[in-house]
Formats: C-alpha cells, sequence, structure tokens
C-alpha cells in the first residue's frame, strides 16, 4: 500500500522547512550566486565549494517560501559529493520535472525528489521549488545572480550544459 503522494509532498516540504539541511554560510567558496523571485518574495543564496570536479560542501540561506526552502535543502542533500556534472544531470531533470515537461519515471536521478513531481500543477508555486536549482546553476556558471522575472524567468530560459 503506498501512501498518498499528495501527504508525502506535504510532510516532505514541512520537514525541510522546519528543519533545513545545509542551511548556512561557507566562508570561503568557489561558486556562489543569488536567486530571486520578486513575484513570491524568495530571495536566496547558494554557495558551494567544488574540488577535484565534485561537490564538496554546498549551503543555502536567504529569506524563502517552504516550498523554496524546502527545495534548496533537498537540492543541497541531492548533489552533496556527486561531480558537477551529475548535478547538473539532476537539476535538468528536477527542473523539467516541476514544470511537467519530464515525467519523474523517466528521470533516473531524481530519486526522493519526485515528491516535487505534482508542483507542475500549481504554476504559481513552479518558480519557488525551481529557483534554487537555477541559483546553483548560475554558480555553477560564475554568474551573480538569476531572477524569475521577464528575459531571465527560468522557467523559460534552455538550462545550461546538463
Amino acid at each position: 500500500m503506498s501512501a498518498d503522494p499528495k501527504a508525502l509532498y506535504q510532510e516532505v516540504i514541512l520537514d525541510h522547512n522546519r528543519k533545513p539541511r545545509n542551511y548556512g554560510e561557507l566562508a570561503h567558496p568557489s561558486h556562489h550566486a543569488e536567486g530571486v523571485n520578486p513575484l513570491c518574495g524568495d530571495h536566496i543564496h547558494i554557495a558551494l565549494d567544488l574540488k577535484d570536479d565534485t561537490v564538496e560542501h554546498i549551503v543555502f540561506q536567504g529569506e524563502s517560501c517552504a516550498i523554496c526552502k524546502a527545495s534548496a535543502s533537498m537540492m543541497t542533500v541531492a548533489v552533496k559529493g556527486r561531480s558537477a556534472l551529475e548535478a547538473k544531470t539532476l537539476m535538468h531533470e528536477f527542473v523539467e520535472m516541476a514544470t511537467g515537461r519530464l515525467d519523474a519515471k523517466d528521470a533516473p536521478h531524481i530519486g526522493r525528489l519526485a515528491v516535487f513531481s505534482g508542483i507542475s500543477a500549481l504554476p504559481m508555486r513552479v518558480k519557488c521549488a525551481i529557483l534554487p536549482w537555477h541559483t546553483m546553476q548560475a554558480a555553477f556558471n560564475a554568474e551573480p545572480s538569476v531572477s524569475t522575472e521577464a528575459e531571465a524567468d527560468p522557467m523559460h530560459a534552455p538550462l545550461g550544459d546538463a
């Protein structure tokens, strides 16, 4: 018997919102970026240390809604210890899944992040869920910031080199 997906989604969001993983500062990150969603008010910073092409440390901080915070928390757990290519591949799969362009069953790396698969049915919340991922992409690309508005909107921008 499987759990109700909506209940699981709510439980995971609440857990990561109350006790975010990898929340804080990184003294001397090799990569960092700021992400802003003016519509919702989300404003986060992602910092990571890439050593020998591996995400050795990754943290986030800022003010954001529960969905954005939970997504950032789960993202940091999912990419920590992975290669940059693996992190970018996961980022691509997550954004495609969250925007409804990829079924979670067809995303081999998504794992527990599949709890966000239903977010595509809530268009106003999709930007909240994908902001941390696009902010991480900006950090990898040495871009200082990313926004969810106008031509910078990650809903419509192509996803890097994943």
